[in-house]
């Protein structure tokens, strides 16, 4: 398999996370995500990926799947030894619903071609970018952490092991930290947070900062 990604990428990191819970090894490429002249707005990776997005993952039958939480999904069901979906059906649909709730409605909103487009069509400087991410990330995580406080029942997000929710908020938190925002405003996230990066397969795999 080969996977095309950013070290810089949050989505990537998600990817990173899973495999090495899994031990699983692949061929990565990196393909860069930032600027107008970025290798991922480029005819020749829009060939292999036609959403221009990193991550996305080569099969061993040269199939293409893009989206992180399709791609894990994939490699739980490929070997699904350490399970990153919980088995009771409620928590399989909790642990999804933060992962969306993290991509669909934070993450979306972030990404480096949301930024040149609000520089594009509305000015935007690079304050006004950041208090747009702000923004969006404090809405965001507000909810997640309502979630959290309402359906949590052990030390990670859903369960005693863990999951696509603690996957994906994981790199999350990382980028609000980033932002300036006190994890502490957030107190089952900070704890989430706190168990997740005493782990090697969260810590070595978390997104590098934006140089």
């Amino acid at each position: 398999m080969k996977l095309y990604l950013n070290e810089v990428s949050s989505a990537a990191s998600r990817v990173r996370i899973a495999l090495a819970l899994k031990g699983l090894s692949v061929e990565t490429q990196q393909i860069g995500i930032l600027g107008l002249e970025a290798e991922s707005r480029k005819s020749d990776y829009r060939r292999i990926n036609p959403l221009g997005l990193v991550p996305a993952l080569e099969t061993d039958d040269g199939l293409l799947i893009t989206q992180s939480l399709a791609i894990i999904e994939y490699l739980d069901e490929l070997r699904p030894d350490p399970a990153l979906l919980p088995t009771a059906p409620v928590e399989r649909a909790l642990a999804r619903s933060i992962a969306l709730s993290i991509a669909s409605e934070i993450h979306a909103l972030l990404t480096p071609r949301v930024a040149l487009h609000l520089t594009d069509a509305f000015n935007a400087d690079s304050q006004s970018t950041t208090a747009w991410n702000r923004h969006w990330v404090g809405i965001g995580l507000d909810a997640v952490e309502q979630l959290l406080h309402q359906n949590r029942r052990s030390v990670f997000a859903i369960n005693s092991i863990p999951t696509v929710a603690d996957i994906f908020l994981y790199p999350q938190a990382i980028g609000a930290k980033r932002l300036g925002f006190d994890l502490g405003r957030w107190p089952n996230i900070a704890d989430v947070f706190s168990r997740l990066e005493t782990l090697p397969a969260f810590a070595e795999n978390a997104p590098a900062p934006r140089k």
